[in-house]
């Protein structure tokens, strides 16, 4: 069974639209984008490539690119634009007008690739 947390991460306005920032859940880096259309995404935040830290590249099309080798990841699943290359993601929701993220722990997740 799926140790799943549910974590408010606070308002919205705390993410830029159109940018990603990095969030530190439980020991691990977590990038939290808003998109120019205001939804909300969540991967985690270390290319599998060159580590590069995807909470600071560019999102678009639903896809964030590395800002350090332009691997692209869907921001919706996590699959790379690499073969065998993703990134965990993770269901969020805004209540209230408070971003909340549904965190399984690496140890309790199966990434696909």
């Amino acid at each position: 069974m799926r140790k799943e947390i549910r974590i408010n991460l606070g308002p919205l306005e705390g993410i830029p639209m159109g940018q990603g920032h990095c969030f530190r859940i439980e020991g691990e880096d977590i990038a939290v984008f808003r998109t120019r259309n205001g939804e909300i995404f969540a991967v985690e935040n270390t290319c599998p490539h060159m580590k590069g830290p995807l909470a600071e590249g560019i999102i678009g099309d639903g896809k964030v690119v590395c800002p350090l080798h332009g691997h692209r990841f869907d921001l919706k699943t996590g699959e790379g634009s690499e073969a065998s290359e993703c990134v965990r993601s993770f269901e969020m929701s805004i209540e209230n007008g408070n971003v909340f993220i549904a965190y399984v722990p690496a140890s309790e997740e199966n990434v696909p690739c």
